[in-house]
């Protein structure tokens, strides 16, 4: 049997880590949800429709149609990466300008929709493990496994400015906590699809645990959910 696993939690919690770690594990389908919006921030900023002191959201709006985003496999044993009007940009979306601006274009309710009914298309076959915000509340709530992800800020920092100083970005540990922070405050009270954790969801906090144990704990609630013991 195949399941449907919904991921949910905080910015630079590792849902994207341990999500592909279970699509590579079980054979299933990895969405990452947070690259589609990253894929129409990137859009925002090469488009100047974006910037510190300017935000056209009616023209980004009416762009939405123009917007093409796609899961590609460049080859056969890579990870599905995503493409944005036919290009891969999946180095360029992970960049801190574009995590500076990404909140701000999820709250319009007219990009939630668009790429929520893309993510609706992609996981009517079962199989698939897909991260973000609001996966188990919205996207899929009748997921057989939800998993809610959260880490103290200061943790959650620490690994992210660590992994932009590894690519080498000129960045600051206080310019990645306070963009944490903020991410926080607005994906928690933005009006539409905040993010919280559904009822049913497990909640893992990671603050203390590596990648490997972090891993195996998930790993286990989904073969329980699969084996049909929980």
């Amino acid at each position: 049997m195949k399941i449907t696993i919904a991921i949910d939690g905080h910015s630079s919690t590792g849902k994207s880590t341990v999500a592909k770690q279970l699509a590579d594990h079980l054979g299933y389908i990895y969405v990452d949800s947070g690259a589609m919006y990253r894929g129409v921030t990137l859009y925002a900023l090469k488009h100047d429709l974006i910037s510190e002191h300017h935000f056209d959201k009616k023209q980004l709006i009416d762009s939405l149609p123009k917007i093409r985003l796609e899961f590609i496999k460049e080859n056969e044993k890579d990870r599905a990466e995503i493409h944005l009007n036919g290009i891969n940009v999946e180095k360029e979306i992970r960049t801190m300008n574009v995590s500076e601006f990404v909140s701000p274009i999820a709250t319009l309710p007219e990009v939630r929709r668009k790429l929520v009914m893309l993510q609706h298309e992609i996981g009517k076959e079962k199989g698939v493990v897909m991260d973000g915000r609001d996966i188990g509340t919205v996207v899929f709530p009748d997921a057989e496994l939800k998993i809610f992800m959260t880490a103290k800020p200061e943790t959650r920092a620490s690994r992210r400015f660590n992994e932009l100083s590894r690519r080498g970005d000129e960045i600051t540990y206080k310019e990645v906590f306070d963009n944490v922070k903020e991410r926080d405050h607005i994906d928690s009270t933005r009006k539409d699809s905040p993010l919280k954790k559904a009822e049913d969801a497990i909640e893992v906090d990671n603050s203390e645990m590596n990648l490997e144990d972090q891993f195996h704990i998930i790993l286990q609630l989904a073969k329980d959910r699969i084996a049909g013991r929980v």
